[in-house]
């Protein structure tokens, strides 16, 4: 036998080839992966379009009572070389935070398609009341009452995206309904909802009661201001998610839909009961980094422009939020790029099986058998993904598993020149596939079923291969 003959039929060159070819799939796998990454983005630009006659994740805002007030200031100006100093008259705003809060919302969820992808949207009852009354210590805010300008006061109430604004909205002070008008929401809502002039003077306290029909899709957020707030969500869907810079002090899930509720206090904030700036835009992380200051409109300068109506608003650090999401119960995308992180598991065991029944049980596999075994194993992962987006993910899975086994098991029986040896790998498929599907459903504990699974293979093949010369033709006469 010829030196050639021995490195080509050598175990140890065997192995080298089959790595070889393993790692020359990682292409393939790599392009799955990056198809499932294009199908997820088509899938969210095809969400976006459902939503976008709808209204997008929604924040609610307010209510919050603005009061302008005349202040004095200093002013600096160069002339003639010099420095002048003069003071003026300027309007600025006072934002006046409820001392409590009480909302309910109640979200009523629905599922849109386009082709054969699917949106969550959702179709919200809020309604609350608020009780407002001025700090017995004003002067140390640095406003006093009698620069309150309460004819013009107003009671501000926002949403992120007045589409949803669809229903209407309803203010009323004290028991008496006023008059709404579009625009000029709190800042955290970059100024968009709804809004009222106010008949309050600040004496004693006000009760304001409010409701509004909102759609959105995908979340709904509420933003806590001033004294202790309160949010009570319900909602039939099965699958929320919690999230903000605050988790909900109760929280009810079962088949029927979820309950929970949000309970703020002021000091868990850090805000103050009055302010001459708004909060902005929340993070949504519970570490709110601080938004640059902007103006929104000039200040006034002189007491005949004041009757324009021209004050300074002026948006401070950002606001907190808490936020209820209308999750899918089963993220297909999700599902399927992290099975396909599980490739090299399959590949490698089933081309492990090959290469012991080659150089234990004595069956020829050639390089291009094995490259038609891991094309097969590959393709798994594109039927799976194609299937998913029509039936489920559960479906396609049973569907891509039993063709590949089929087809995989059919084959093995062809190369490895018996039905017995095909059959075995057709039950190593169905062990492998089963395994995936309980790691992508558990997947806390997959990194520890699948080292302790990579143990017990590797015990096995070191077994098996005990008595294995990997330099020489055949297995050595002596242990």
């Amino acid at each position: 036998m010829t030196e050639e003959v021995r490195k080509e039929r050598s175990p140890g060159i065997k192995l080298l080839l089959v790595a070889l070819v393993g790692f020359a799939l990682a292409g393939p796998l790599l392009l799955v992966y990056a198809l499932v990454w294009d199908r997820q983005t088509q899938s969210q630009t095809a969400q976006d379009a459902i939503s976008a006659g709808w209204g997008g994740p929604q924040l609610i805002a307010g209510p919050v009572v603005v009061v302008p007030f005349r202040t004095t200031q200093t002013q600096s100006e160069q002339a003639n070389g010099q420095t002048i100093s003069r003071t003026v008259e300027v309007e600025k705003l006072l934002y006046i935070s409820p001392v409590e809060n009480r909302v309910t919302t109640r979200i009523g969820p629905q599922e849109r398609r386009k082709s054969i992808y699917r949106s969550v949207l959702y179709e919200a009852q809020v309604t609350g009341r608020a009780i407002f009354a001025l700090p017995a210590d004003l002067p140390r805010f640095g406003v006093t009452r009698e620069r309150l300008l309460w004819d013009r006061a107003e009671l501000r109430m926002g949403t992120s995206d007045a589409r949803g604004l669809t229903r209407g909205g309803r203010l009323a002070a004290n028991g008496k309904p006023l008059a709404v008008q579009p625009g000029r929401g709190p800042a955290a809502t970059g100024g968009q909802g709804f809004f009222a002039f106010l008949p309050w003077t600040g004496e004693g306290s006000l009760a304001v009661d409010y409701g509004f029909g909102l759609r959105g899709s995908g979340s709904l957020s509420l933003t806590p201001r001033g004294g202790q707030t309160r949010w009570d969500v319900t909602s039939p869907w099965t699958s929320p998610s919690f999230g903000g810079a605050f988790l909900p002090e109760a929280r009810t899930i079962s088949s029927h839909g979820f309950s929970s509720r949000y309970v703020v206090d002021k000091l868990a904030l850090g805000q103050p009961p009055v302010a001459m700036e708004d909060p902005g835009p929340p993070s949504f992380d519970g570490n709110a980094e601080p938004y640059a200051l902007r103006e929104v409109k000039e200040p006034v300068v002189s007491a005949a422009d004041s009757a324009s109506g021209g004050a300074t608003e002026v948006v401070g650090a950002a606001s907190r939020a808490v936020t209820v999401g209308l999750v899918e119960p089963v993220n297909l995308y999700s599902k399927v790029n992290r099975s396909v992180k599980y490739g090299f598991l399959f590949i490698g065991f089933t081309f492990l099986t090959f290469l012991l029944f080659d150089i234990v049980g004595g069956a020829r596999v050639a390089a291009a058998e094995y490259v038609l075994t891991g094309a097969g194993l590959v393709l798994f992962f594109v039927l799976l993904l194609a299937f998913s987006e029509v039936i489920g993910f559960a479906a396609a899975y049973v569907v891509a598993a039993g063709a590949i086994i089929g087809l995989l098991s059919t084959y093995s029986a062809a190369v490895l020149k018996s039905w017995q040896r095909g059959r075995f790998v057709g039950a190593l498929l169905v062990a492998l596939y089963a395994l995936l599907f309980v790691l992508l459903n558990l997947e806390a504990w997959s990194l520890l079923i699948g080292s302790v699974l990579l143990f017990l293979v590797l015990a096995g093949v070191m077994y098996a291969t005990r008595d294995v010369d990997w330099s020489n033709v055949r297995r050595a006469e002596q242990g």
